[in-house]
């Protein structure tokens, strides 16, 4: 049999297969939660009438998104061990993919607060709601709903970014390859079988993006 085609390499480092797909998943889960919730306070501040605070937020979306996000892992990777802050591969991977995704994700959630109906917030500051109130309690909700479709588009995107980790020795599933291809000379049976565990988490996630988008149309 060619070696070109052993998929049995599969079998053999099942192992590390595995434990690379759970870091994976488990880093992207991480991710998520943290880009989400940066995500929000930042496109909070971008419609903020506090000036600074506008600022601010218009100042992290333009810049992290208009930077690789190579650059974002090693901040943490590199800069922060040089001024006496150790961290791991692991958690400047997840680090970096936090506040990457997240200027993706507040921009998407700023669209949703900008497309909820401006006598909602009227009406709840009228009655004697703040504006954090009216964030949290009336105007947030409403938003992500709206923007659920974007956000898993966004989660896609963050579960292929995972792939950043095998530069920085993240021991996430394209980690794990190049070691297995290393050891057995066999990188496209290896890669091969890489993107197909990268596809069982993208393609599911896929169809329920197109749900909830063809959800959403017909409810408008």
């Amino acid at each position: 049999m060619n070696r070109f085609w052993d998929f049995t390499v599969l079998f053999d480092h099942w192992d590390r297969f595995i434990e690379g797909f759970g870091n994976t998943v488990w880093v992207s889960l991480m991710a998520l939660v943290g880009s989400v919730i940066l995500g929000t306070i930042i496109a909070v501040m971008r419609i903020s009438p506090v000036r600074i605070l506008n600022m601010i937020g218009t100042t992290y979306v333009e810049f992290i998104r208009n930077i690789p996000l190579l650059i974002v892992v090693f901040f943490f990777f590199l800069g922060l061990p040089s001024l006496g802050v150790p961290i791991d591969g692991f958690t400047s991977g997840t680090l970096g993919l936090i506040v990457y995704t997240a200027s993706f994700i507040a921009e998407a959630i700023r669209a949703g607060i900008q497309a909820v109906p401006a006598g909602h917030s009227e009406a709840a500051r009228s009655s004697g709601l703040s504006y954090l109130q009216t964030m949290r309690h009336i105007v947030l909700p409403q938003a992500i709903k709206i923007v659920l479709p974007a956000i898993g588009n966004q989660l896609i995107n963050l579960i292929k970014n995972t792939s950043i980790l095998t530069v920085v020795a993240g021991l996430d599933l394209m980690y794990q390859a190049d070691l297995i291809s290393a050891d057995t000379f066999l990188p496209f049976p290896v890669y091969t079988i890489v993107a197909l565990f990268y596809l069982l988490l993208t393609v599911p996630l896929s169809f329920a993006v197109h749900y909830m988008e063809r959800r959403f149309a017909k409810s408008n």
